[in-house]
Formats: C-alpha cells, structure tokens, sequence
C-alpha cells in the first residue's frame, strides 16, 4: 500500500538562511523553487543523491518549535552517512555544533546530531 516516504516538509523562518544550510552545508540539489505571491511563501523542493526529499517552505511569522526534540508530531530528520566523522569534519568547518557521538543501544551504530537554522534536530546516522 505505501511505497517510501515522499517527502518532508520543514517551514523555517529565515528563507535564505535555510536555503543556504540545506544546499551548500547538506548539499542537497535545487530540483524547483517557486515563490507563492498569494502565501507571500518560497517553496524549495530540495533532493538528496536524485530523490525528492524536502519541501523547504516560507512564510511570514511562522510559530516557533515548541521544545527540542521532544515537541509531540515530528522529533527530528534523520540521514544516513558512510562516514561520520567526515561529516563531523565537514559540519565543522562550517562552524555548525555538533552534539558528541553516541552508540546506538540497539544496532551499535554511531549517531550524533546538529539543529538547522530553525533548531529541528537533524541526525546522521552511520552506515
């Protein structure tokens, strides 16, 4: 009945802030971006390796996230990577903080997060 996730919409509050954190420091692609006059609202469709992933939205005086992370509805977004600590390292350089690794109980994969502009969590999660 369902296929795979479609995609995840994220409202931020800085457009341009945002756009730049999901494209040149995630480097996710440009697959369309569209301004809505009647929303006074962008819509960034962004892809990660050819999928469609996120829609990135704008619009005028979103309300803020209620708690980080444990708001109820979505608690984070999560990315698989080979490589963490060259994501780290990466992340880094582009002066975002980075939570110290952890060992998943379960898998015993290492994970760690970071917030994007509007403080949603984000997860990489190693291969």
């Amino acid at each position: 009945m369902i296929n795979k996730v479609h995609h995840i919409a994220i409202i931020c509050t800085d457009y341009e802030v945002s756009k730049k954190f999901y494209t040149e420091i995630l480097g996710l692609t440009i697959i369309c971006e569209t301004f809505r006059k009647e929303r006074e609202s962008y819509k960034l469709d962004l892809a990660l390796n050819g999928d469609y992933i996120i829609e990135l939205f704008s619009f005028p005086n979103p309300p803020k996230r209620p708690t980080r992370p444990e708001a109820a509805g979505l608690r984070h977004l999560a990315f698989e990577v080979d490589n963490l600590d060259e994501v780290i390292a990466h992340l880094t350089n582009h002066k975002i903080e980075v939570e110290p690794v952890r060992i998943d109980e379960i898998t015993n994969k290492r994970f760690t997060f970071i917030a994007d502009p509007d403080n949603l969590p984000i997860e990489f999660y190693e291969k």
